[in-house]
């Protein structure tokens, strides 16, 4: 069945890119010739127009079916879109994680473990990519028929990458099916190098083809490229690199390893619940805290990335950076501010919730009170909005939509600092979980704690010391407190671990991690982080395309059709939450796909499975 359904996306995307190409080259209108040059509007070098004009007001056309909203239409299906692109993106890099892992592991039992998860992932790819083709061609679809005049002017003026985009799209098609059925057959050790460097080629084509739809998203919010009346100056380069383009990249690859492995760590519970051995719930156990560690890997750099972000769009449009972040669209910043600070507590409720595996864990129980209180505490400042929702009277009355005393708190420079902080912490808790079960042999034990206990507490009173100070500086000024705040925490994160790595060497060990023995409390809360991350991937992306407000393209082509309007913030939560829905929905049923038939990777050697802590044994029971 696997097999029909990926030769089924090779004829998908085949179909998906002649008709992306075929279709906007004949939607387009000719080129436009002009013998004088005009302007970049962003990087104001001359050019010669040779792509059509922005539509005006007047000109733009929208059908209507029936009585339906075509922009809520469109919302569902680009964010489902985008729900499975960065789910396709995100899966072969791990399965070349994996794989490489595999191969570098020392124990035998770990490296076929690493190699058969990596191959069980990759099966959930290739039927996501079908999805994923399936939903593109409707996307398109819809966009010609309920957009036409957008789709014209896009068309024509991203022409000369269109032939690029298709030939990419179906070369990440081939090359993930390719890495997919040539595993088996490329299993000996001198072939399995060249079987990685297949996967690392389809990761490769990937990000390409996410760096090449980008340029879309980019272009509509910051164009360039473009002279003033929108005609394209011949310069791909130029068209490519808007802004916004270079912090939307990597904003988004980030966003994509989040998506990705919040799906990995719902496949992790599904299959734990389903499981109807010990060995299976311990199996998916293990996944599911292996790919927890690599979603926090792409959680910490977030923040930064939205701040360079957020900051390259009031570098680009000061107003568009105040109606994103001071204006309109503020209190979906609270809201994201609060789930980002959900998402920090649940992944150290994890950990803690981890220890229940681990003999010994309970040495460090009375210490997550005090971490649980600090991560409140940031939470809190976290939360403090610079504005304030009321009414039009109470505006008045206040005299702005700034309280006196709590708008002077909820600035960037303490918000950087609270997360800075919860980072701190969630470090801190991994160090507890990494010593759970192990008591320390070397001589200067006592030394490296009071130097971990230093480390950790200059670093945070540092970041501290940085967020008061910003309030004493003007705001142009107090942007610039980000950078040391960041530097700071990746010292200490980085330096923490490397101590507490050096200081476990050669500790003794109280009995290996026991493996699927995780309280149903943690898994449940595994997956209340993968559905969290979710939602905030669809509220950032919500919030970005609203930064446009009345434009398709920023100052170029204006949105007249009748059903344009701006969402209140229970309206755009709504939609959020159903495209979140939807694409768990499609998720859930590609498990079970996924599922019919298959059993987890168990190997012939059991012994080298118990040593290595993933099957019981009746010395591990508590």
């Amino acid at each position: 069945m696997t097999k029909r359904l990926s030769l089924l996306s090779v004829f998908l995307l085949l179909a998906c890119g002649s008709m992306l190409v075929s279709n906007l080259l004949s939607l387009s209108p000719p080129p436009v010739s002009a013998a004088d040059p005009s302007t970049d509007v962003y990087f104001h070098t001359p050019g010669v127009p040779t792509g059509p004009t922005a539509p005006t007001a007047n000109e733009n056309h929208y059908p209507q079916v029936g009585s339906l909203d075509s922009r809520l239409l469109m919302w569902v299906i680009i964010q489902q879109h985008t729900y499975f692109g960065g789910f396709v993106l995100a899966l072969p890099i791990f399965c070349v994680l994996l794989e490489f892992l595999g191969l570098m592991a020392r124990n035998p039992a770990m490296a076929l473990r690493y190699d058969g998860l990596a191959q069980d992932l990759l099966k959930v790819a290739l039927l996501a990519i079908s999805v994923t083709a399936a939903v593109g061609s409707v996307m398109l679809t819809m966009f010609i028929t309920l957009y036409p005049s957008f789709m014209q002017y896009m068309g024509g003026t991203f022409k000369v990458m269109m032939p690029l985009y298709a030939l990419v799209f179906v070369g990440t098609t081939f090359l993930t099916i390719a890495y997919y059925y040539s595993w088996d057959r490329m299993a000996s050790p001198g072939s399995k190098w060249v079987h990685l460097s297949i996967g690392i080629l389809a990761v490769m084509f990937g990000t390409s083809l996410l760096l090449l739809a980008n340029a879309w998203s980019a272009f509509m919010m910051a164009p360039s490229g473009v002279d003033g009346q929108g005609r394209y100056l011949g310069n791909p380069w130029h068209l490519l690199r808007s802004a916004l383009w270079s912090p939307l990249n990597l904003h988004r690859f980030l966003a994509d390893i989040m998506s990705g492995g919040a799906v990995v760590l719902a496949y992790a519970c599904y299959r734990f619940f389903s499981g109807k051995s010990q060995e299976e719930r311990a199996y998916y156990d293990w996944v599911g805290y292996v790919f927890l560690f690599v979603t926090v890997c792409a959680l910490l750099p977030m923040p930064f990335a939205g701040y360079w972000l957020m900051r390259s769009v009031y570098a680009y449009s000061q107003s568009m950076g105040v109606t994103m972040m001071g204006g309109l669209l503020t209190w979906l910043f609270v809201v994201q501010a609060l789930l980002i600070g959900a998402l920090f507590l649940g992944v150290n409720y994890y950990l803690w919730q981890s220890m229940g595996r681990i003999r010994g864990g309970e040495r460090y129980q009375s210490y997550y009170q005090y971490l649980l209180l600090a991560l409140t505490g940031c939470l809190f400042v976290w939360l403090t909005p610079h504005t304030i929702l009321m009414t039009g009277t109470e505006v008045k009355a206040m005299g702005g939509a700034q309280h006196p005393v709590i708008g002077n708190y909820g600035v960037m420079s303490s918000k950087n600092g609270a997360v800075n902080v919860m980072i701190c912490i969630t470090a801190l808790s991994y160090i507890y979980y990494r010593r759970a079960n192990r008591t320390m042999t070397i001589s200067w034990a006592k030394t490296g704690n009071v130097i971990l206990g230093a480390l950790f507490g200059l670093g945070g009173a540092h970041i501290i010391g940085l967020s008061v100070y910003g309030f004493y500086l003007p705001a142009s000024l107090r942007v610039g407190l980000s950078g040391p705040q960041a530097l700071t925490t990746l010292l200490v994160v980085t330096l923490g671990l490397l101590l507490n790595r050096r200081m476990l060497r050669g500790a003794t060990i109280h009995g290996p991690v026991r493996w699927g023995q995780i309280s149903v409390r943690g898994m449940v809360g595994l997956f209340g982080l993968a559905a969290a991350f979710t939602w905030v991937m669809g509220l950032m992306g919500y919030i970005r395309s609203s930064g446009r407000l009345a434009w398709h393209v920023n100052d170029l082509m204006p949105d007249t059709s009748p059903w344009a309007f701006t969402p209140s913030l229970g309206f755009a939560a709504k939609m959020v939450t159903i495209n979140m829905v939807l694409f768990w929905g499609a998720v859930f049923f590609l498990f079970w796909v996924c599922q019919r038939g298959q059993q987890p990777v168990m190997h012939e050697d059991v012994s080298a499975e118990k040593e290595a802590g993933f099957l019981p044994s009746p010395s591990h029971e508590a």
